[in-house]
């Protein structure tokens, strides 16, 4: 491993910088007594390797150089340190959000669970509409189940009334979710043209396990994000490649998975509209973390970041790609100078700056402190 592992110092004080500058709004979000979160691997903080290995089988997360910036060890998140849901955790004045499957009979969670997993998709196993390639066993709807049993047992009875006080004071945050359906069609080849015809089933299943909460367990608030520019992913830019220039835009990202990252964005706006109008009594906090990627990725050298296409982790090839993050992969620098983690995930670095843009910035509908 490179000697980039241990240069961590000076991002840590970035780190710190911009934590002074989420708490400095921490005070007008305080009515937010807990966090319960779904999503995939940009949330997730433990729940895959606990389901996938278990807490005795050998992971690669559970290895370095995973957790190598904050926390110094691996911890399950798929990242070098903190994920989107540690940031919001700190900038509401809460401790770290916790993994809900390692604690799932025991757990009491007073601030909240994430039920986040790697690799989870929004439509459910064996989905046969426009895309049957989904194969996530713990999609959004399982995800929702365990919110569901969970409450049953930390409101002794399924108490009604406890389970709506619960949700009353805890802010929900649905995602990031639906890149993986996508993915999962792009993976066995599907053609492109038709992926766009399974963003409604996404943005549906998205809106119905919200509604469930609103309906049967009395949620109140929800901060809903969006997808990233896909076309800005390593992974995508070195398997996709093209020599046809007007396949990437000005950033050097492929255009077209950027143009249909944004056709499922504009869908989930539209829906949020919809659910503010059938819901006006709900806070609905749309996301843009597309929007807030494309900060880093249009001006990286306003955040210290190097080349924004280019994996930290991972080996030889084009984009920093061709190998697997794990024990044995080459890191190449201080992941505070990177904004893509192993091609596919971010660092804590770039989950930093979004999650700065959706509290502190333009990057939240409505702004999300005025609303807490």
């Amino acid at each position: 491993m490179s000697a980039g592992f241990f240069s961590v110092a000076g991002g840590l004080l970035l780190v710190h910088a911009v934590l002074l500058l989420l708490n400095a709004h921490a005070g007008q979000c305080g009515c937010y007594k807990r966090i319960f979160s779904f999503g995939d691997a940009m949330i997730d903080t433990g729940n895959f390797v606990q389901l996938a290995a278990g807490k005795a089988a050998s992971s690669k997360f559970k290895e370095a150089p995973y957790g190598m910036t904050f926390f110094r060890h691996p911890t399950g998140r798929i990242c070098d340190g903190r994920v989107l849901i540690d940031f919001y955790a700190e900038a509401l004045q809460l401790p770290l959000i916790p993994p809900y499957v390692p604690e799932k009979d025991s757990g009491q969670f007073p601030h909240g669970a994430n039920f986040a997993v790697y690799g989870a998709s929004a439509m459910g196993e064996g989905y046969n509409g426009h895309n049957d390639t989904v194969t996530s066993p713990w999609p959004l709807g399982q995800q929702t189940t365990w919110f569901e049993e969970m409450l049953q047992r930390i409101a002794p009875g399924g108490n009604g009334a406890k389970v709506r006080q619960i949700l009353a004071e805890s802010l929900i945050v649905m995602g990031e979710i639906g890149a993986i359906d996508y993915s999962s069609w792009f993976d066995v080849g599907g053609a492109s043209e038709d992926a766009v015809d399974v963003i409604p089933d996404v943005i549906t299943y998205i809106s119905h396990f919200i509604e469930e909460m609103i309906l049967n367990q009395g949620a109140k608030a929800f901060l809903v994000p969006n997808i990233l520019p896909m076309g800005c992913r390593p992974s995508y830019l070195s398997r996709f490649r093209s020599s046809n220039h007007s396949e990437y835009d000005e950033n050097g990202c492929l255009r077209w998975f950027n143009d249909f990252s944004q056709k499922h964005n504009q869908a989930l706006a539209m829906n949020m509209g919809w659910l503010r109008r059938t819901y006006p009594n709900v806070t609905f906090i749309y996301a843009d973390y597309y929007g807030a990627a494309m900060e880093f990725i249009s001006n990286p050298g306003r955040f210290d970041i190097g080349d924004p296409l280019l994996a930290c982790c991972g080996g030889d090839g084009p984009y920093h790609t061709g190998g697997e993050c794990n024990s044995t992969a080459k890191i190449w620098g201080d992941p505070a100078h990177f904004a893509s983690w192993d091609g596919v995930q971010l660092t804590e670095k770039a989950y930093s700056i979004i999650a700065e843009g959706v509290l502190n910035g333009k990057f939240a509908n409505p702004p999300f402190p005025l609303r807490c």
